[in-house]
């Protein structure tokens, strides 16, 4: 009896809730925002972000590469411009006029290699996973055999972007990138990636999770009036199956997106459907909670998403490793559902105390979180870049491992995969 009576009260706590954030919202949206305001100032490491200024703490040098590495990939399909991606692209154009820039490669801390890996483009759109790793090793030849830096570390004071679904592991199918591991040759470089997972084989020691690719200016484009009341309770808009490599549903997204759907496809609480409709940012910002479940990969552009439009993100992915997660606060602006309870999502969200869900709103209202997910172009104070910028700060000095001795090898050129290893 109490199984059955449990989604009308449910029900019941949403209505109040709802009732009662879109009333706060509808009627003093000036106060709300003066109230955000003393809460990003007042809540102190709960609601601050990092916001350090990397200019000063670290040099940068930046690899002047054949355009076949970067240019050439993105003049054959801008669609690298726009895809999840893209973060490799804007990091480039960042620091080619970052103020860490430096042009005299014997004083930098750091050594970038630009190389877009992900701009090599099946014709759906995705990025070729055979394809990569022979970009990232012909890049990486051509450096070593170019300038005396890598062999002097064997990439050690390296630093590479790597946005694919699984990093360096350069494969979207989680059991395919786990064979193949991390390019051998990366394996003492520092790793600025969107994929994080605990324990995972994907993910080195040292590495930098990053938030995926959210256009700002598209986003800007769809900002409502803040004040307009938040009268769905729970969003998301995506695929609860993959059907062309995994009908059945329990091999994607490890089978969490197949239980919302079974379980919650009637649920009047939840706004759940495969369709993208052209208000899809609009609806977010009419949203108390938005579902960020696993995909392929643990990340989705879902996340930033959510923050940016003040709705809460209900991150859905064990073990996780987030963007930032030493400058973000993502407990405080989150609520984080293990993939097992999944089936529960409704008592779970009903039962967080009214005055926990206005917090988290009046600390996702901050500036500082938002600007922290967003590579900006032009960049911004405290952006992405930033964060990026003071990852690589906090890693200094380097270590007394990273310079080797005249002729000391540690990796081996002729490790990995025989595919991997076929000329680019």
């Amino acid at each position: 009896m109490g199984r059955e009576r449990r989604p009308w009260a449910a029900a019941a706590v949403a209505a109040a809730v709802l009732l009662v954030v879109s009333c706060v919202a509808a009627a003093a949206p000036l106060q709300q925002q003066q109230h955000h305001e003393r809460a990003r100032i007042s809540a102190g490491d709960a609601g601050g972000v990092l916001d350090d200024n990397p200019v000063g703490k670290l040099k940068v040098f930046v690899y002047e590469m054949p355009r076949k590495y970067n240019q050439m990939l993105l003049a054959k399909d801008s669609r690298c411009l726009h895809h999840m991606f893209a973060a490799e692209i804007f990091m480039h154009q960042f620091l080619l006029a970052s103020a860490v820039r430096t042009l005299d490669p014997e004083e930098a801390d750091w050594f970038y290699t630009p190389v877009y890996t992900t701009c090599d483009l099946t014709p759906q759109g995705f990025p070729l996973p055979f394809r990569a790793p022979r970009i990232m090793r012909s890049a990486i030849k051509y450096v070593a055999t170019t300038w005396p830096y890598w062999n002097r570390t064997e990439g050690a004071n390296h630093f590479f972007l790597t946005p694919h679904d699984f990093g360096a592991c350069f494969h979207y199918q989680e059991e395919r990138a786990m064979e193949r591991g991390i390019l051998p040759l990366l394996r003492r470089a520092t790793l600025v990636q969107t994929f994080g997972q605990r324990n995972h084989v994907c993910l080195q020691d040292g590495s930098i999770t990053i938030p995926p690719y959210a256009n700002p200016h598209k986003m800007q484009a769809h900002l409502i009036n803040p004040g307009t009341p938040r009268s769905i309770f729970v969003y998301f808009r995506g695929l609860f199956y993959d059907m062309g490599n995994d009908p059945e549903g329990g091999y994607y997204a490890r089978g969490a997106r197949a239980s919302v759907w079974e379980n919650f496809k009637d649920n009047p609480l939840f706004d759940i459907s495969t369709e993208h409709p052209s208000t899809y940012y609009e609806d977010m910002q009419r949203a108390i909670f938005c579902l960020c479940p696993l995909g392929w990969a643990p990340w989705s552009p879902r996340l930033v998403e959510a923050v940016v439009f003040g709705c809460i993100p209900v991150i859905i992915a064990d073990d996780i490793v987030l963007p930032f997660a030493d400058a973000i606060p993502w407990e405080e602006i989150s609520v984080f559902v293990a993939e097992r309870d999944v089936p529960r999502l409704d008592s779970i969200l009903t039962s967080i105390p009214l005055e926990d869900i206005l917090r988290k709103q009046r600390l996702l209202a901050g500036a500082s979180v938002k600007q922290a997910l967003l590579f900006h172009q032009p960049a911004r104070p405290g952006d992405a870049f930033d964060q990026v910028l003071n990852g690589l700060a906090r890693k200094l000095p380097h270590g007394k491992g990273v310079f080797l001795e005249p002729g000391e090898k540690v990796l081996d050129w002729d490790a990995g995969l025989e595919s991997d290893l076929k000329p680019w």
